[in-house]
């Protein structure tokens, strides 16, 4: 198969390198500043992402999108939520019609509040789109370290040819038909990530970030099924799983933004010196606006939102939240 990564961050080079383990896939890795791929051609490595982690010959690398496009079967989308829709409107006359999409994207547009699998069908149009999602950090992925992912998609078939596609002998994906759960898992693991890494912070130990994250996956099955997911995709891989990961990692760097934001650094210094996107600061934004919309309790991500956006203190943001109202569990 003909496969076309767009976006050649961490995640997007990541994938490139599982799917090119598989001699029969044809992969090209697509990313829009012409000269940051010149010189991973160049290096046959991301060195600003991955550094270190060689590029396989065979790998084409490209800003042209015709290029990229040309002949592709199948295409995976690893572009940041802020972006996607306005690269993809971009891409879309190169993109046949019909082509499958996998997406890796995890967060939710804050205009629109819409998931990232409806982004790429207004962009895009009707065709089949798969989520691909769980916990895996390109560091590791890349570097061949053993993962397991969930490809979800409402048609079984799909689901079970973007396994196929992707499963390597360190790389195992499970299906699921639960594409709204599995995406909005994503996105929220990242905002309680956010909350983890503020208890990091402060030095609050083991005991805070055990009922932090325990108490998050609560608040994130209960806002998952009020929009339709089903319960048991948030104790799965694309849920817990996820969460484990992205909250106790030093690769993530939504917790490493509430690492510093309870140092006392403001967040427009910490987001310009990621080298790279954290998800969570713009899921937060648009899980409260559907938080509200559905009437759905999600205090952590309340208080996370008045962190990031209001100005509120992390200390006092433990306060909210450790004397509320008691309640039975």
């Amino acid at each position: 198969m003909r496969v076309a990564v767009l976006g050649a961050g961490g995640m997007g080079t990541a994938c490139a390198l599982v799917l090119g383990e598989q001699s029969r896939h044809a992969v090209t890795l697509w990313g829009r500043d012409p000269q940051t791929m010149a010189a991973m051609a160049e290096h046959r490595e991301n060195r600003r992402l991955l550094p270190g982690i060689p590029l396989p010959p065979e790998l084409v690398l490209t800003s042209d999108i015709g290029q990229a496009a040309s002949g592709a079967e199948a295409y995976v989308v690893a572009i940041p939520t802020r972006y996607l829709r306005d690269t993809l409107a971009a891409l879309a006359p190169a993109i046949p019609p019909r082509a499958a999409v996998v997406s890796v994207v995890k967060g939710i547009e804050n205009e629109t509040l819409l998931r990232p699998s409806s982004i790429i069908r207004d962009c895009l149009g009707p065709r089949p789109i798969i989520v691909l999602s769980g916990p895996c950090h390109a560091e590791e992925a890349a570097r061949r370290l053993p993962a397991s992912l969930v490809a979800a998609c409402e048609d079984p078939d799909w689901a079970a040819r973007t396994q196929e596609m992707f499963t390597t002998d360190r790389f195992r994906v499970y299906t699921n038909r639960d594409v709204a759960g599995v995406e909005l898992a994503g996105a929220l693991k990242n905002v309680i990530a956010i909350a983890a890494g503020i208890s990091d912070g402060l030095g609050y130990g083991d005991n805070a970030k055990a009922a932090l994250m325990t108490r998050g996956i609560v608040e994130m099955t209960r806002f998952g099924v009020a929009l339709g997911a089903q319960a048991s995709t948030f104790q799965g891989l694309a849920g817990i799983g996820d969460l484990i990961t992205t909250c106790v990692s030093p690769h993530g760097r939504n917790r490493r933004v509430g690492e510093r934001l309870a140092r006392g650094e403001p967040l427009d210094a910490i987001t310009a010196s990621l080298g790279g996107v954290a998800e969570g600061v713009n899921a937060c934004a648009g899980a409260i606006g559907l938080a509200h919309r559905q009437g759905v309790d999600m205090p952590i991500a309340t208080e996370v939102a008045r962190v990031l956006f209001e100005g509120k203190s992390p200390l006092d943001a433990t306060d909210s939240l450790m004397q509320r109202p008691l309640r039975g569990e």
